[in-house]
């Protein structure tokens, strides 16, 4: 049986998401962050990178969202969770790598300033630019990068799940979602979902 290591609030629930619609057997493996559960050596053992999603298998440890994502669409194709074509597939891993390297990197900003600087000034400065960095990022894709109805279009995926994580952080980033009606839209039909619904049941979403 696969084993995420999972934080709730966390992007990890990008991967829990993927899991569940793929039908997979999986188990969760709380790793609160808050706690500084990633930092522990028995995870380090497990992901030296100290960072969550970890996703075990039987042939190893997966990490990044946007890998786990690849491997669950393609080792569960009968979910139809990406596309089957090379280029509808890059497509996917491209609004997915959006997500990872840049939106996710401007909300970390926030709590995370200690990556890129060292002095109280500068993480002050880098908690104001965040409203102004996400809200470009989040103005893109309601505009250009999200289909619709979902985000490849007619067909979900394993990119609906990552959108839903990240644009429900708006609100703690002080970025007024009704800006983004199409993302905004998409967040509560993607929350309406028997998989994401099945994943509050468990207690596995912080909210």
């Amino acid at each position: 049986m696969l084993k995420l290591f999972h934080s709730p609030g966390s992007c990890s629930l990008a991967s829990l998401i993927a899991l569940e619609e793929a039908g997979a057997a999986y188990e969760v493996v709380r790793t609160s962050t808050r706690d500084g559960d990633q930092r522990r050596p028995e995870y380090l053992a497990i992901n030296p990178k100290g960072r969550v999603p970890a996703l075990v298998t039987d042939r190893g440890v997966l990490t990044e969202n946007v890998a786990i994502l690849s491997y669950v669409a393609q080792a569960w194709p009968e979910a139809g969770l990406a596309p089957a074509d090379p280029w509808g597939f890059a497509q996917a891993v491209s609004f997915n790598s959006y997500l990872a390297s840049t939106v996710h990197v401007a909300h970390a900003h926030k709590h995370r300033g200690y990556r890129w600087a060292d002095t109280e000034a500068a993480f002050e400065d880098m908690r104001r630019k965040v409203p102004q960095t996400i809200a470009e990022c989040f103005r893109l894709i309601d505009a250009e990068l999200l289909k619709g109805p979902w985000v490849l279009g007619e067909a979900y995926s394993v990119c609906d799940g990552y959108l839903f994580t990240l644009a429900d952080w708006l609100e703690e980033d002080s970025v007024d979602p009704a800006q983004f009606p199409r993302v905004l839209d998409h967040r509560e039909r993607v929350r309406a979902r028997p998989s994401v619904q099945r994943i509050i049941a468990a207690g596995h979403m912080s909210h």
